[in-house]
C-alpha cells in the first residue's frame, strides 16, 4: 500500500492561443490506506485527474508521488496501480478465471500463486461458482465484480475506480457500493474512486475532494463537507436536495448569501412567510417548495418535513422558521464560505 500525493497539478491541452487548461493547481494527500473519492459534475476533470495518476495522461506541471516515488513519468505499469473503469473491459471468449488471471499469466506469475490469488479474490466477491463461465453467462453486477477482481489479484499499491457503477441500475448500484466498502475493509488498499453521483460520494468516502471547472473546492470528510460546505457549489453539489441559498434572506446584508438545508427548515406559527408553490410526497417525508409571500424575489426555498407534519395546501401561505446554529453564510462575490 502507498499514499498519493498531488502536488500542484496542472494539466493542460494545446499550446499558444488555443491551450485549454482543465485542472488548475489542484492539491491533495492522500494516506496509506484511505479510500478517496473525487465527486463533481460532467466535465469538471475529476477522470482527467484520475487518468494522470494512473498514467494514462501526461500532467502539465507539478508533481504526483506514490509512496515514495514521483511518477510522472513512469508508465502505468510501473506505478502499481490497478484500475477498474465504467465499462468492464472483460475478454468475452475468456472464462472468469482466465479473464481475472490474464495479467498475472502475461506477468509469467507462477501457475499456483496465479490459482491461490484468483481464488482469494474469488472469495472476497463471492465469485467462486462462476469462474469457468463466461462474462456472457453474468450479470451486469457480477461483471463489475470480475473487473475488479482482476484488479485485486495484482496486489497493488492503489486501487483506482473511474466510474465503475454508472452502467448498473439503482438497487444493483446500492448493492455494489456495500461490497466495495466491505472490500476496502478486508484489504485496505489506498484507493481512489472518481463519481458525478453525490450519493455515491456521500457514503463510500472517507475523504472526498469536490472538484467544480478543474479546482478543488473542497477536501474532507462527507460529514465535514456536508455540515460545512467550502463555498456555494459545493453546498447545492452535495446534499438532496440541495441546500437553499437565500440572497433576499431578513436580517442579511447585500454582500452576503445565506444558506439553510431543507431539513433545518421548522413550519411555525410565525417566521419567514412564504407563499406553496408544490408539494412532493416521498414516503416518511414531504418537500414543501414555497416563494417569499412579501415581495422579498422569485426566489425558490425547499422544506422537508416528516410525514407527521400536516401537509399545507397548495397556494396558501406558511410561516417557516430557520434552527439559528445551522445558518450558513457565503460571500456573494465569491461564493465562498464566511
Amino acid at each position: 500500500m502507498a499514499s498519493i500525493s498531488l502536488k500542484n497539478v496542472v494539466k493542460r491541452y494545446g499550446n499558444g492561443k488555443s491551450v485549454n487548461q482543465v485542472i488548475h493547481g489542484l492539491s491533495a494527500e492522500i494516506g496509506d490506506g484511505e479510500f478517496v473519492v473525487v465527486v463533481g459534475p460532467s466535465g469538471c476533470g475529476k477522470s482527467t485527474l484520475l487518468r494522470m495518476v494512473a498514467g494514462l495522461e501526461e500532467i502539465s506541471e507539478g508533481q504526483i508521488i506514490i509512496g515514495n516515488r514521483v511518477v510522472n513519468d513512469l508508465e502505468p505499469s510501473e506505478r502499481d496501480i490497478a484500475m477498474v473503469f465504467q465499462n468492464y473491459a472483460l475478454y468475452p471468449h475468456m472464462s472468469v478465471f482466465d479473464n481475472m488471471a490474464y495479467g498475472l499469466k502475461i506477468a509469467k506469475v507462477p501457475a499456483a500463486e496465479i490459482r491461490a490469488r484468483v481464488d482469494k479474490a474469488a472469495a472476497i466477491l463471492q465469485l467462486g461458482q462462476f469462474l469457468e463461465r463466461k462474462p456472457r453467462q453474468l450479470s451486469g453486477g457480477q461483471r463489475q465484480r470480475v473487473a475488479m477482481g482482476r484488479a485485486i489479484v495484482r496486489q497493488p499499491q492503489v486501487f483506482l475506480f473511474d466510474e465503475p457503477l454508472s452502467n448498473l441500475d439503482a438497487k444493483l448500484r446500492a448493492h455494489t457500493r456495500l461490497e466495495i466498502q466491505k472490500l476496502h475493509r478486508e484489504l485496505g488498499i489506498t484507493s481512489l474512486f472518481v463519481t458525478h453521483d453525490q450519493v455515491e460520494a456521500m457514503t463510500l468516502a472517507q475523504r472526498m475532494i469536490v472538484m467544480n471547472d478543474g479546482v478543488m473546492e473542497q477536501f474532507g470528510t462527507p460529514e465535514e463537507v456536508y455540515a460545512r460546505p467550502a463555498t456555494t457549489f459545493v453546498a447545492t453539489f452535495i446534499g438532496s436536495p440541495p441546500m437553499n441559498l437565500l440572497k433576499n434572506a431578513p436580517g442579511a446584508d447585500a454582500g452576503t448569501i445565506v444558506g439553510i438545508r431543507p431539513e433545518h427548515l421548522d413550519i411555525t406559527a410565525d417566521g419567514w412567510a412564504l407563499v406553496v408553490d408544490a408539494i412532493e410526497t416521498l414516503g416518511a417525508e414531504r418537500l414543501v417548495y414555497g416563494r417569499w409571500a412579501h415581495g422579498s424575489g422569485d426566489e425558490l426555498m425547499t422544506i422537508r418535513c416528516e410525514e407527521n407534519v400536516p401537509v399545507p395546501t397548495l397556494g396558501s401561505t406558511i410561516h417557516v422558521t430557520p434552527r439559528a446554529d445551522r445558518l450558513h453564510y457565503f460571500d456573494a462575490a465569491t461564493g465562498k464560505r464566511k
